[in-house]
């Protein structure tokens, strides 16, 4: 049996699933973000819990919006205060008496699709997510490449590529991202990003939902910042995909849901690409807020090759 954390920053989701990938157990409860003692007991927990129930032992992964030091594995997570700096893998193993994995959240997110039924012939799958922020995973032959510093794949701390600046304007936004930098493609990609550019751009804050919703109806301002915006993600896609080269990109988030985004990238993206290359597939995530427990639960199954 396969066990998933979700771990946010208010709420733990469980799920049990079977060596089929078939989820047979939920259950959600409060994430006790500034007591790490309870924390790691609410995971010991469950997993004692669904051991019993299902007269197993199951094997642990947790998902986290955050990541492990690869040198001395303490965590790195801002919405989790209580976990920050401590050894949250360790001490749930030392508890458990047996292996857990640990990983990103947008890796976990790129991995539950990556073994969604139609997928898992292909040999690398992105997933990015156009979200709160924008990120990603990189999954090759089902497992997750996460680099010598657990950070490949954390495509929102790329900077912003010249052709996307320059569709810009004469005096484009250099936008503060949280990890200190500025011009990262999280405050350019994502849901917040879509917004700030339109106010940037027009000089009135309107939502993402309200600004597609103009454009859908014809309004000018929309349509021309629409048509611009697909631009710009073009490029920065461009980018991304002469790096990687995947197989297969799965969007997810609250912008993936915008559907021109599947006709216009593909339509677009020719010229940002070398001349050998082609738009990969791209295609809508399938298991939206499920994907990070289901991600989890499948960082130890084994490798696809």
């Amino acid at each position: 049996m396969y066990y998933g954390f979700d771990i946010g920053g208010t709420k733990i989701e469980f799920g049990a699933f079977t060596p089929s990938l078939d989820r047979v157990a939920t259950e959600r409860v409060p994430t006790p973000g500034n007591d790490y003692d309870l924390l790691v007991d609410a995971i010991v927990d469950l997993v004692n819990k669904y051991d019993k129930e299902f007269d197993c032992q199951g094997m642990v992964g947790l998902g986290l919006p955050g990541m492990e030091n690869a040198d001395d594995n303490s965590v790195l997570t801002v919405n989790i205060p209580c976990a920050n700096g401590r050894f949250l893998r360790q001490d749930v193993e030392t508890k458990l008496n047996r292996p857990v994995k640990l990983d990103n959240d947008a890796n976990c997110f790129a991995l539950s699709e990556a073994w969604d039924e139609s997928l898992q012939d292909k040999p690398s799958v992105m997933g990015l997510i156009l979200g709160t922020g924008f990120g990603g995973g990189l999954i090759y032959n089902g497992k997750v490449f996460s680099g010598r510093n657990h950070v490949a794949g954390e495509v929102g701390h790329m900077r912003v590529p010249i052709d996307a600046w320059l569709l810009l304007g004469e005096n484009p936004p250099m936008l503060q991202c949280g990890c200190g930098k500025k011009g990262c493609l999280d405050n350019y990609l994502s849901g917040r990003g879509f917004e700030l550019l339109y106010e940037h751009l027009y000089g009135e804050h309107k939502k993402a939902v309200d600004i597609i919703q103009a454009y859908q109806t014809g309004e000018t301002n929309a349509s021309a910042f629409v048509d611009l915006f697909m631009e710009f993600l073009a490029v920065c896609f461009g980018n991304l995909f002469t790096a990687h080269d995947p197989h297969v990109v799965v969007l997810g988030g609250g912008l993936s849901n915008f559907e021109l985004l599947y006709d216009e990238i593909p339509k677009r993206i020719s010229r940002y690409l070398l001349p050998v290359a082609k738009c990969p597939e791209i295609i809508k995530a399938k298991y939206g807020d499920a994907g990070g427990v289901r991600g989890a639960a499948f960082l130890n199954l084994p490798s696809k090759g």
